[in-house]
């Protein structure tokens, strides 16, 4: 194993590479944990949860963010406004990251980063979720035509207007298709709700 001195600049190097880092990617790299716990005492690296790790000075950008919600937990989904945001459909900037769980999970308790959670029956979890890659961790995000729907659903938690936004954005740059949202809503029971926004925004833009 090299000397801590070297240890200590590989695991800086690695941060700086990719931004989020577990205990065992560091061991696959040669550095042991007495490193990490001395550059965490040194507060130049934070401990975002068990075993997971960042630069203290880290980028605060929106993905970045995300990334850091789906390492701490990893079997929530990004969704409502953070997927909106994700998408680039709504000008919003959420002031924590929106993650759906399993509807019997257990509520993880988080201090760092903020997250808003709701719950997702089992089949909803993964349904109409795309997973991408941000500082090489796996971010599972609804896709467009999912986001906007559950945001219909939920609009009492985060309001009419942002789903609204959702919707004229996500049909204005073809991010879906009025097939895909009819094919969510139905399935979340909220295409009565739903249609007269797609109907008039389709005859708007026809």
């Amino acid at each position: 194993m090299p000397p801590a001195n070297a240890q200590q600049h590989r695991a800086l190097d690695l941060l700086k590479a990719r931004g989020i880092l577990r205990l065992r990617d560091f061991k696959a790299e040669g550095i042991g944990p007495e490193t990490v716990a001395r550059l965490v005492r040194e507060e130049t690296v934070v401990r975002l949860a068990r075993g997971v790790y960042q630069l203290s000075d880290a980028s605060l950008e929106a993905a970045h963010t995300l990334a850091e919600a789906s390492s701490v937990v990893p079997k929530g989904v990004v969704c409502l406004i953070s997927a909106l945001q994700f998408h680039e459909l709504t000008l919003q900037m959420p002031s924590a990251v929106w993650m759906a769980i399993e509807r019997t999970a257990w509520r993880p308790r988080i201090d760092y980063p903020r997250i808003r959670f709701v719950r997702f029956a089992g089949e909803c979890l993964n349904e109409g979720v795309t997973r991408h890659r941000i500082e090489g961790i796996e971010v599972p995000v609804t896709d467009p035509a999912r986001t906007i729907v559950d945001c219909f659903k939920y609009r009492n938690k985060i309001g009419l207007g942002i789903a609204m936004e959702g919707l004229r954005e996500g049909l204005r740059h073809r991010r879906c298709t009025p097939d895909e949202l009819w094919r969510h809503a139905q399935g979340a029971r909220i295409w009565s709700v739903m249609r007269p926004y797609v109907e008039a925004m389709v005859f708007d833009d026809a």
